[in-house]
């Protein structure tokens, strides 16, 4: 009895811990395309002093 105990806890903190992994992981893409968007912001500003 106290095998399956063991092994319901072990499941939960790994599923705990693969949550957590995951909120970082969109946490960090959500910075990445936030970057992106001001370089490509910035770019298209340099671009356009270019043509003036």
């Amino acid at each position: 009895m106290g095998d399956n105990y063991e092994m319901a806890r072990n499941l939960e903190q790994l599923l705990e811990s693969l949550i957590k992994m995951v909120g970082n992981a969109n946490k960090n893409i959500d910075s990445l395309q936030r970057r992106v968007s001001q370089l490509e912001w910035v770019i298209k500003e340099q671009q356009n002093e270019m043509k003036e």
